[in-house]
């Protein structure tokens, strides 16, 4: 079934449809549009990075692999980004530097969840500083959390959806990394 809109105008959503069709092109695409940014997701993630692009290449792999799995109705983003957290995260357990812990207390807890969006931007301009120098400090799973919102731009809720947790983790995370960050820097400063 022939495209009669050119691939750049379509959404990724409809270039996923297309790729069911084994619409090779399509798939391009989509590589094309992804793979800077899982490059990125995949460098602020991991600490050792000299395999990254295999990583990401076996993502796109899983990606065509399991393509009759998306939800057309849903969006394609945190389906892809999804699939390249467990990726990472894999490669995370395979590294003798930090592995994920089992035990995840937000996870546990119920949350309620509460966007600002002037708040939102506010932290966003504060933490662009921040996450340049202090991401290697925390946890990947805080880590995580601030590279999918801050830097790929995913909602809570697509968060929630990539990393498998309540909407209400999502926000308890963000908090205690922003936390983490700042006080990684405060003690940065007073040395």
């Amino acid at each position: 079934m022939p495209s009669t809109k050119p691939y750049p105008e379509m959404s990724d959503e409809e270039l996923a449809l297309l790729v069911r069709a084994a619409d090779e092109g399509a798939f391009g695409m989509l590589m094309e549009r992804y793979e800077p940014k899982l490059l990125r997701y995949g460098r602020k993630f991991l600490s050792d990075t000299s395999h990254i692009e295999d990583i990401v290449q076996d993502v796109f792999l899983r990606v065509y692999q399991n393509i009759k799995s998306f939800d057309a109705t849903r969006r394609f983003s945190p389906w892809i980004y999804r699939i390249a957290h467990n990726a990472f995260v894999n490669a995370l357990k395979k590294s003798s530097r930090g592995a994920v812990p089992v035990f995840d207390f937000d996870a546990l807890v119920a949350h309620q969840v509460y966007e600002d969006p002037e708040e939102k931007e506010k932290e966003r301009e504060e933490l662009s500083v921040l996450l340049k120098d202090g991401l290697e400090t925390l946890s990947p799973p805080y880590r995580e959390i601030l590279i999918l919102h801050y830097i790929e731009d995913l909602s809570y809720q697509e968060i929630a959806d990539v990393l498998r947790i309540p909407q209400g983790t999502v926000g308890v995370r963000l908090l205690r990394a922003r936390n983490a960050l700042k006080s990684y820097f405060a003690q940065k400063q007073d040395l």
